[in-house]
C-alpha cells in the first residue's frame, strides 16, 4: 500500500504531484509498490457472493452501474435498464443473495428534439442533407443527434446513463429513477407496485416545449440568434437540449403559502441536467413526485464550460448552515463549482462566485465526480472531499471553511491503474473511494487526514483471484459499504479473447460479519430496511453457522436494557427469525417436481373386475420395491448397502426431539418479541388518538378494543400505557365505538392483533398500522410480506393518513 502526498496547490499528474511515479505498464514497479504490504488496519478480504446475475443484453453508456439508497442496482443495457433489488429475506433458508429483478424497457419510438415546427424542421433537414457543401451535408448525415433514426445505420437503442434520487421521493417513500436514453430522451420512472415501472414524466419533451415558447432564448435580454435554416443555429438548438448527465440533489425543505396566507413546510428535491452546450437546467420537484403536477420550477444556468462531460452536486454543511452548488467537469480537463441560487429553500446558502478546482486544459477528460462529506479531526470542522477520475489518475480536492474563508487543497493520486479508469464509486459513510479499470483490477482508496489536508492509503483488489479471468465494465458500492457490485465479462484465456461476451453482475463483500454487526449496533439510522446490505451479511453468517454469535447476543441485550429503542427489538426479531430458518430441515425433493407415487390404473385393476386380494398384495409389494429401487438409484447407492439407512435412523433417534424443542423455544421467543413490538406500536396509535380526537368522537380506530387488548395480559405492567389508557377512556365517556362486519353487521371483537372474526365466522385481516379491520378486497403488504395494511381513504383525517405512511413495525420495510 502506498500513500499519495498530502495537500498542495495542484500540479500536473504527469509530474508525479502525489509523490508517486506514473504507471509504466501492467507489471510496473510503481504498481507493485502500490499493492505491496497493506497496513493491517486497512486490509481487505474480498469474498464472492452468489448468485451472479446474467444480463440479457450488453451494457451501454458510461458508468452503467448505480446503487440506490433503497438497495436497488440499476444496470444500463442496450435494450433496457435492468433493476436488481436486494432483499434480506426472513422466509428463506438459502445462503445466496435474494434478488428481485425488474426492468425499465427502452422506448419503442425514437426521440426527436424539438428545434422548430415539424414542417420547418423537415425542410431544413432535406436542405442540409442535399447541401453541396460537404462540411454541412456530411456533418448533418453523420450526427446521430440530428438523425436518431439512422436510416442505414443501426437505431440508437439503449441507455446512456441512469441516476437514483434520494430515499423518500416517490409515493411509497422510495427512490425515483432518472433515465437517459442513447437518443437523448430524459425520463423519470417509479416502481409503484414492485412488478412494473411507470414513466412519470418526459423532461426532454417538456424542456423542448419551454425553449420553443421562448424562441430558444434563455433570457428576454438575449438577442435573436438567427433562423433555423442556418446550420449553425440548427446545431445550437440541438446542443442546448442534448443531455449529457443528470444528478439528484438531497431532499430540502421549501415553504408553500396556502390560500389563507399560512405557510407550511413541503419537501422538495432538485434534478440538475447538464447539456452539451454547457447549460444546466435545474428542475425542482415537490414531494412525493407523482407527475407533471409535481414540477415546481425549472431554471437554466450557463456554466461557461466547453465540452462538459460530468456533473455532481456539492452540498456542504458548516455551523448548521448548508451550502449547495454544482460541480462540472470538462472533457478538456477543468473542474469547477457553480453557485446555485435556491429560492425559498430553508437553511441553504449559495456561493457568491464560481470556485475553480482545476483549471489546466491538460486534455485529460473528467470521467466521474463524487462529493463526500467528512469531518476533519485536526481542524475540528466538517469538510468536503471532491474526487474525480481523470484518465488513469484520481484528482482530489479538499474544501473546508475557516475564518479566512473557503480553503481549497488539491492534488492527484497516480500509480493506481495502468489503463484508464472506467468506473468510480464512493462509500459516503466513511469516505472510501473505489476505482476500476477494464483489466479487472479495483483500487480501494482510504482518505487519511493530516495537519494540513489529507493523503490516501490504497490497496489493490484483483478480481481475477475472486472470479477468474474477467474484464470489468462498471462498479458500484452498496449504501452501507458492505458489498461491491461489478459488471464483468470473460477475460482472455490462453492469450485469446472469448468468442461471445456474457455480461454478468457479480457481488463481492467489502466488510466482515463482525464489522457489519458492530455497524448495525452503533447505527444512527436505526432502520433495518436502510441497512439491508449489512443485515444480509449477518443473515449469511447465521445461516452458515446455525447459531447467533455470543458477542452479538450480549451486545444487543445491553443495548435493549440501556435504551430500549424498538430498533434493537426489531434487530433481535430479525436474528431470531434467521436462526429459526437455519434450524429448519431443507426439503429433500425439489418442490416443483411432480411425484410418481400415483401410478396409472389398469382396467383389470379397476373395481368390479374380479381382482383378488392376492393380486392386490403382489401389486403393493411390487410398487414398494420399485419405489425403493428408484430412491436408491437417485441417491446413487447400492440397494444392498445399509450404511445410509443406519445413518438416517441414528440421526432421527438422536437429534429429532432436541431439534423440535429448539424450534419451539425459538418460536416462543419470536412471538414474545413480536408482542412487545405490537404493544409499543399500539401505545403510539393510542397517543395519536388522544391528541387528535375530541370528546365522544368516533375515530374509526378500534380504540376501546386496543385498550382492552393491552390490559388483558396481567403480566404486562407498563405505567405509561396505563396512564394513557386512563386518559383515553375518560375522554371516550364510556362509549366503545365497536367495528361491525360489512357482510352481516355483527360486532367485530378485538381479540387478535392479526385478524378479526365475527360471530358468524367471517374473518377480516387487521391493518398493522392502525389495527382497523381491512374489509375490502384490496390491501397493501410490506416488502417482506410480514404484515398487511389498508389503503388510505379520502374520509381519513390527516393523522390517520400519516400513520398509514409508516413502515412495517416488525422489519422496517415499506408497504405496497
Amino acid at each position: 500500500m502506498a500513500a499519495a502526498a498530502a495537500a498542495g496547490s495542484g500540479g500536473s499528474p504527469a509530474l508525479s504531484s502525489g509523490g508517486e511515479e506514473p504507471p509504466a505498464g501492467p507489471e510496473s514497479p510503481a504498481e507493485e509498490a502500490v499493492s505491496a504490504g497493506p497496513s493491517a488496519g486497512f486490509r481487505l478480504t474480498a469474498v464472492r457472493r452468489e448468485p451472479a446475475v446474467r444480463l440479457q443484453h450488453g451494457v451501454s453508456g458510461l458508468e452503467p452501474l448505480a446503487w440506490s439508497e433503497d438497495h436497488r442496482v440499476s444496470v444500463s443495457t442496450a435494450r433496457s435498464i435492468a433493476v436488481l433489488e436486494q432483499l434480506s429475506d426472513i422466509h428463506s433458508g438459502g445462503q445466496e443473495l435474494v434478488i428481485h429483478r425488474t426492468a425499465v424497457p427502452a422506448p419503442a419510438a425514437g426521440c426527436l428534439l424539438k428545434v422548430g415546427s415539424k414542417k420547418e424542421v423537415a425542410e431544413c433537414k432535406e436542405k442540409f442533407a442535399n447541401s453541396k457543401d460537404p462540411t454541412v451535408s456530411q456533418t448533418f448525415m453523420l450526427d446521430r443527434v440530428f438523425n436518431p433514426e439512422g436510416k442505414s445505420l443501426p437505431p440508437m437503442r439503449g441507455f446512456k446513463y441512469s441516476s437514483w434520487s434520494p430515499l423518500g421521493c416517490d409515493a411509497n417513500g422510495r427512490c425515483l429513477l432518472a433515465a437517459l436514453t442513447m437518443d437523448n430522451r430524459l425520463t423519470i420512472h417509479a416502481n409503484l407496485n414492485r412488478l412494473q415501472w411507470v414513466q412519470l414524466v418526459d423532461l426532454t419533451e417538456m424542456y423542448g416545449e419551454r425553449l420553443y415558447e421562448t424562441n430558444y432564448k434563455l433570457s428576454k435580454v438575449e438577442t435573436h440568434r438567427g433562423e433555423l435554416g442556418d446550420f449553425a443555429e440548427f446545431q445550437r438548438r440541438h446542443s442546448m437540449q442534448t443531455p449529457v448527465r443528470m444528478e439528484w440533489s438531497g431532499i430540502c425543505t421549501t415553504q408553500q403559502v396556502k390560500h389563507n396566507n399560512e405557510c407550511r413546510d413541503v419537501g422538495s428535491v432538485l434534478l440538475a441536467v447538464l447539456f452539451e452546450n454547457g447549460n444546466i437546467a435545474v428542475w425542482q420537484f415537490q414531494l412525493p413526485f407523482v407527475g407533471k403536477e409535481s414540477i415546481t420550477s425549472c431554471n437554466t444556468i450557463e456554466s461557461g464550460i466547453n465540452s462538459p462531460s460530468v456533473l455532481s452536486w456539492w452540498e456542504y454543511e458548516h455551523n448548521n448552515r448548508k451550502m449547495s452548488g454544482l460541480i462540472v467537469g470538462s472533457a478538456f480537463g477543468p473542474v469547477k463549482i457553480l453557485p446555485v441560487n435556491l429560492k425559498a429553500v430553508k437553511g441553504y446558502f449559495t456561493l457568491r462566485q464560481p470556485v475553480v478546482l482545476w483549471q489546466e486544459m491538460d486534455q485529460l477528460p473528467v470521467h466521474s465526480i463524487k462529493c463526500i462529506p467528512l469531518y476533519h479531526p485536526y481542524q475540528k470542522c466538517s469538510c468536503s472531499l471532491v474526487v474525480a477520475a481523470r484518465g488513469s489518475y484520481v484528482f482530489w480536492c479538499l474544501l473546508l471553511i475557516s475564518k479566512a474563508g473557503l480553503n481549497v487543497h488539491n492534488s492527484h493520486v497516480t500509480g493506481l491503474h495502468s489503463l484508464p479508469i472506467v468506473s468510480m464509486t464512493a462509500d459516503k459513510q466513511n469516505g472510501t473511494v473505489y476505482t476500476c479499470s477494464s483489466d479487472g483490477k479495483v483500487r480501494q482508496l482510504i482518505p487519511i487526514f493530516t495537519d494540513v489536508a489529507l493523503k490516501f492509503e490504497h490497496q489493490l483488489i484483483k478480481l481475477c483471484e475472486v472470479f477468474g479471468s474477467v474484464r470489468t465494465h462498471g462498479i458500484a458500492v452498496s449504501p452501507c459499504g458492505a458489498y461491491l457490485a461489478v459488471i464483468t465479462t470473460e477475460g482472455m484465456t490462453n492469450g485469446l479473447h472469448p468468442v461471445n461476451k456474457n455480461y454478468q453482475v457479480q457481488f463481492v463483500t467489502l466488510k466482515t460479519f463482525e464489522e457489519a454487526a458492530a455497524q448495525l449496533l452503533e447505527s444512527s439510522v436505526q432502520n433495518l430496511f436502510r441497512q439491508v446490505d449489512l443485515t444480509d451479511l449477518v443473515r449469511w453468517k447465521i445461516l452458515k453457522d446455525k447459531h447467533i454469535p455470543q458477542f452479538l447476543q450480549e451486545a444487543l441485550d445491553k443495548k435493549i436494557e440501556s435504551c430500549g429503542s424498538t430498533y434493537f427489538w426489531r434487530f433481535k426479531l430479525f436474528l431470531l427469525r434467521i436462526l429459526y430458518q437455519s434450524m429448519q430441515k431443507t426439503p429433500s425433493e425439489v418442490m416443483w417436481r411432480p411425484s410418481h407415487e400415483d401410478t396409472k390404473v389398469l382396467i383389470s385393476d379397476s373395481p368390479g373386475m374380479g381382482s383378488t386380494e392376492d393380486d392386490h398384495q403382489e401389486e403393493g409389494t411390487s410398487k414398494q420395491a420399485s419405489k425403493q429401487s428408484l430412491c436408491e438409484v437417485s441417491k446413487g447407492t447400492d440397494p444392498d448397502d445399509p450404511a445410509d439407512d443406519t445413518l438416517a435412523h441414528s440421526s432421527d433417534v438422536g437429534g429429532h426431539e432436541p431439534m423440535e424443542e429448539k424450534l419451539l423455544e425459538i418460536q416462543a421467543r419470536i412471538e414474545a418479541v413480536e408482542m412487545h413490538l405490537t404493544r409499543e406500536h399500539m401505545k403510539r396509535v393510542l397517543g395519536e388518538v388522544y391528541l387528535h380526537t375530541w370528546i365522544t368522537e368516533n375515530t374509526s380506530i378500534p380504540t376501546r378494543g386496543v385498550c382492552d387488548f393491552l390490559m388483558s395480559d396481567e403480566g404486562y405492567d407498563d405505567r405509561t400505557a396505563r396512564v394513557l389508557i386512563g386518559h383515553i377512556l375518560k375522554k371516550m365517556n364510556k362509549q366503545t365505538f365497536p367495528e361491525h362486519c360489512s357482510l352481516c353487521k355483527e360486532i367485530l371483537p378485538f381479540t387478535d392483533r392479526k385478524q378479526a372474526v365475527c360471530s358468524n365466522g367471517h374473518i377480516w385481516l387487521r391493518c398493522f398500522l392502525t389495527y382497523q379491520s381491512c374489509q375490502s378486497l384490496v390491501y397493501r403488504r410490506c416488502l417482506l410480506h410480514d404484515s398487511i395494511a389498508r389503503h388510505p381513504t379520502p374520509e381519513d383525517p390527516e393523522w390517520i393518513k400519516r400513520l398509514l405512511q409508516g413502515p412495517c413495525t416488525f422489519c422496517d420495510s415499506p408497504v405496497f
